[in-house]
């Protein structure tokens, strides 16, 4: 048996800086200088694993929203 790898990480660190910038999805989607969907915002703030490239996305995306340099370390907790 091979032990699976846990896919749901819960609440994200994301979701309370978008809240503390007043920002949702749709802001992130339209600041994104890259493709982002609203799904993938979505899944990053319920916590469903990503992959780099997306996490980095959504990086990206949140920094062009509010203009400041975060840590991936900030925003997500795994």
């Amino acid at each position: 048996m091979s032990e699976e790898t846990e896919r749901n990480l819960g609440p994200q660190p994301l979701i309370q800086i978008m809240a503390e910038h007043s920002l949702n999805a749709q802001s992130l989607v339209a600041a994104s200088p890259t493709q982002l969907t609203h799904k993938m915002v979505s899944r990053a703030c319920k916590g469903r694993r990503l992959t780099k490239n997306t996490k980095g996305k959504v990086r990206a995306a949140l920094q062009a929203a509010i203009g400041e340099t975060i840590p991936m370390d900030a925003i997500f907790n795994y």
